[in-house]
């Protein structure tokens, strides 16, 4: 069974809520200068990892897909590039979780940047799906992310 489809953002409200200073291959930054319009839960914020905390294994994937609700999606992390520097292919990923095989048949368009949990603590975000296996694809370290971020300001 083939499954394609894409995730699609959207502007509803034309409002400005902050600055972008950087696109780059490891996301998108800038300043949010009036939070309470992203409507965002902070009691759901957690610690970063370091590299070195991530394990080989299960772990899990954040998107939103039919609705506005975030769920929560099972993926095994399959390799990790502990010396990764350079690029956004810092792990090796694959969905597991039968619910989202049966919706999108994987990773699909518009699903970089799904954070992705393990041990309650944010490791990093998807990146990249295989197309010969969209099942598969890569993902960037969380502690790279926050590297940028904090270029950036």
């Amino acid at each position: 069974m083939e499954h394609l489809g894409k995730i699609q953002g959207t502007v509803e409200n034309q409002k400005n809520i902050g600055k972008i200073y950087k696109n780059s291959k490891f996301g998108i930054y800038g300043t949010v200068d009036n939070l309470s319009t992203l409507n965002i839960d902070t009691s759901k914020e957690m610690e970063v990892a370091l590299r070195d905390e991530i394990q080989l294994g299960k772990a899990t994937l954040l998107c939103s897909l039919d609705n506005q609700n975030v769920e929560e999606y099972e993926i095994e992390i399959e390799k990790i590039d502990r010396e990764n520097n350079y690029n956004n292919k810092s792990m090796k990923i694959k969905v597991t979780d039968p619910k989202l095989l049966e919706k999108t048949g994987g990773i699909i368009q518009g699903m970089s940047g799904s954070p992705i949990i393990q041990n309650n603590k944010f490791i990093g975000a998807v990146t990249h799906v295989l197309l010969t296996e969209p099942q598969e694809g890569y993902a960037v370290f969380g502690d790279i992310m926050l590297k940028q971020a904090k270029e950036t300001n």
